[in-house]
């Protein structure tokens, strides 16, 4: 192949990168994961260019060999979970930390990896919607290759017909698959989140109140902006919170390590997130915390997941590795 050819051959492939990596994380449920996925099938993809007869798209057979890839990566037999899908709520006086490995747990995305730029709103909001943590969590349920089914015929909008191709069996199967994720998803409640793309001027003002009660550890004023069945979650614990009362009995006995912290916006899984910066222990400063990843719904937050592995998450979301005494990045 001619240097151009290969030029080509790898442009044209990395037009699809980002799609295939939002496919592979719906179906693994891990960032990371579904980056070494996506790469395998693009090396995968480069060694076998002269065997692709261009009897599909360049992107189906992509999505193709992703899902093989993806399916190979399953057949571990391990599924990504949240804290909440382990175990019941804890009181708080009960409340102990309990690690897990990292395997267990579903990982957070920044939505620039794994977000295509779309510009028909409806696709974007599926789009949006459909790498929430709760959704994410609610696929893990599913079998391999109902999740298939479901990711490409309810949220890629791809026809039974080109599924059944993919998937190397009959239109009549991948309807029946469907039908039983359907069901099954349908157990598991992953519920909605409010539509954030853009955040209108009621969420950013929301959000403002949520970083200044946090910021003042202003415990009547965070609760406000709480369901009162709003959960808390900290992976790799197990541990998870549910209600106003258990939360701030959390925030203000072993969380109270959290007073005087400061956050920085981002985004994750479709949703607004936080950086969680915490008063350095060594001067001036702050260092990483946690990524808190929010649940919005009807107005208020329903959610507060905090991913404490700043090791892994912060360079992901190129977030800075520390902040000085006025919360400005250190460079």
């Amino acid at each position: 192949m001619s240097d151009l050819a290969t030029q080509d051959l790898d442009s044209r492939l990395e037009q699809h990168r980002r799609e295939l990596t939002g496919y592979c994380y719906r179906m693994l449920g891990s960032s990371f994961e579904a980056e070494d996925a996506v790469q395998d099938t693009m090396v995968r993809a480069w060694r076998s260019i002269e065997k692709f007869e261009g009897r599909s798209s360049l992107r189906s057979w992509l999505y193709r060999i992703a899902t093989n890839v993806c399916l190979d990566m399953l057949n571990a037999g391990n599924r990504r979970a949240r804290p909440m899908d382990l175990t019941a709520a804890t009181p708080v006086a009960q409340a102990q930390l309990n690690a897990r490995p990292e395997v267990t747990w579903l990982e957070p995305v920044p939505d620039g990896r794994v977000l295509p730029s779309v510009a028909d709103p409806a696709e974007t909001a599926v789009e949006r919607e459909t790498i929430r943590l709760a959704f994410v969590a609610a696929l893990q349920h599913l079998p391999p290759k109902q999740r298939v089914v479901l990711i490409l015929r309810e949220v890629l909008a791809w026809k039974a017909s080109e599924v059944a191709e993919l998937l190397g069996t009959s239109v009549a199967s991948v309807n029946s698959a469907l039908q039983r994720a359907r069901a099954t998803l349908a157990e598991q409640q992953p519920g909605s989140s409010d539509a954030a793309d853009p955040l209108d001027e009621e969420q950013q003002a929301l959000l403002d109140r949520y970083v200044a009660a946090f910021e003042g550890y202003d415990m009547k004023a965070l609760t406000a902006l709480l369901h009162e069945d709003a959960t808390m979650s900290m992976p790799p614990y197990d541990l998870w919170l549910r209600g106003h009362d258990d939360i701030v009995g959390w925030m203000l006995g072993v969380g109270e390590v959290c007073r005087g912290s400061r956050l920085v916006p981002t985004v994750a899984n479709g949703v607004p997130a936080f950086a969680h910066y915490h008063p350095s222990q060594e001067g001036d400063g702050y260092e990483p915390w946690a990524l808190i990843v929010l649940e919005l719904r009807d107005g208020k937050v329903g959610g507060m997941d905090f991913f404490l592995d700043t090791k892994r998450w912060f360079p992901l979301f190129d977030l800075p590795d520390r902040l000085d005494k006025d919360g400005a990045p250190v460079v």
